[in-house]
């Protein structure tokens, strides 16, 4: 058996500390250890929250506390004892038991000026009880247009499944799960120690069915008793026309499998968008620049527009337009996600200037910019004629 630890060291004062020192340490490390404080280690917090009350008992006790200074643990062992005097609840006494939170009773208005009353409330429930399986996450990509009109996607990913030969009960096909014998199925085990704060009940989950509150004789040969099988699993997601990058959709019981008859978890599938080479977004509008023409600019002209669906729109621009207008075909955007409305399709002009003329090409356009009394350019000589 491991030497039990100091107890002044457990508490943090030295041997001369003053009952009023203690207990000021006491109240401090009970809080610090106490397993409310502590979600993500209860088991450690609770060992430690079990080793401050020991120690305090002991050193609060003026008898036990010379006999511990002369004998150190074994010299208070007989007072300390389990199921010693004064029966399981008497002076110094531990007693464990089966119980959920509810047994408690009114022990939580004990703690609530240290913990707030999280304690030993009957609010508190069973971590016995169902409890919901995992959620998961995944990514999709996919295309502007499919984000446009929307599409089924089907997507493969590994999670936990319910085991088919047990049928999630972990135990062979023809045998049966027992009842554990020690917690009663409730898969914690309660103990209560006297303190000065009165009695207090901490809560460890049972060595014996690790927490399950069953016991499996015979272990599933597929599952190996967890009652759960890691696969692929193909799933099939509708993605509704409108849908905007990073946006998620959830897909209620696709994450893994329940404990004890809980349901499953969820599933949540982030999207993406890919970028496209001709149209933006934003917000439900779609953006796009259209080329056009010097003559289709200064002429006006009806304009062939490319629609996201693939489908062509004809619009018509008026003579004089100027690179850089805009033009709006309305209910031509996105929808939205919920088809209440949509938006509108907004394209840009951009003129394209020729770069590269004929001799007749240019003779034409000299003798427009004369009529229009436009200066047509000069072509510079050289510096030696």
């Amino acid at each position: 058996m491991a030497a039990k630890r100091d107890y002044y060291e457990i508490l943090g004062v030295d041997k001369n500390a003053t009952d009023e020192e203690l207990k000021k340490a006491y109240r401090k490390m009970a809080k610090k250890y106490h397993p409310d404080a502590n979600p993500d280690n209860k088991v450690e917090a609770e060992a430690k929250f079990k080793e401050v009350n020991e120690a305090y008992e002991t050193l609060s006790n003026a008898q036990k506390r010379r006999m511990y200074d002369q004998f150190g643990p074994e010299g208070v062992q007989g007072a300390n004892g389990y199921g010693g005097a004064g029966g399981p609840f008497g002076q110094g006494g531990y007693y464990s038991y089966s119980s959920g939170f509810d047994d408690f009773g009114d022990l939580g208005d004990i703690f609530s000026s240290i913990f707030g009353g999280g304690f030993g409330s009957r609010s508190s429930k069973s971590n016995n009880g169902p409890k919901k399986g995992a959620d998961l996450k995944a990514t999709i990509e996919i295309s502007f247009e499919d984000a446009y009109l929307g599409c089924e996607k089907e997507i493969v990913l590994t999670r936990e499944e319910t085991c088919s030969t047990c049928h999630g009960n972990g135990a062979k096909p023809g045998t049966n799960v027992e009842t554990c014998n020690m917690c009663h199925g409730t898969g914690t085990i309660t103990q209560v120690q006297n303190t000065i704060l009165g009695q207090m009940q901490t809560q460890r989950p049972c060595n014996n069915c690790h927490g399950t509150g069953k016991i499996i004789r015979e272990i599933c040969d597929d599952c190996k008793g967890k009652g759960t099988i890691r696969k692929q699993a193909k799933i099939k997601i509708k993605i509704p026309a409108g849908i905007d990058n990073n946006q998620t959709i959830i897909l209620r019981n696709e994450g893994e499998p329940g404990e004890r008859g809980g349901e499953k978890g969820d599933l949540y599938i982030v999207v993406r968008i890919k970028k496209h080479s001709i149209y933006m977004r934003d917000g439900d509008k779609v953006l796009c620049d259209i080329p056009i023409t010097f003559t289709q600019a200064t002429l006006g002209s009806d304009l062939e527009i490319p629609m996201v669906d693939g489908r062509k729109e004809i619009y018509k621009i008026p003579e004089g337009t100027q690179t850089g207008t805009k033009f709006t075909i309305k209910n031509k955007g996105f929808k939205s996600v919920n088809g209440n409305y949509q938006g509108d399709f907004i394209f840009t002009v951009q003129v394209q200037v020729p770069k590269h003329l004929t001799k007749i090409q240019r003779d034409i356009l000299l003798q427009l910019a004369k009529t229009m009394n436009e200066q047509p350019p000069i072509k510079k000589k050289g510096i030696f004629g």
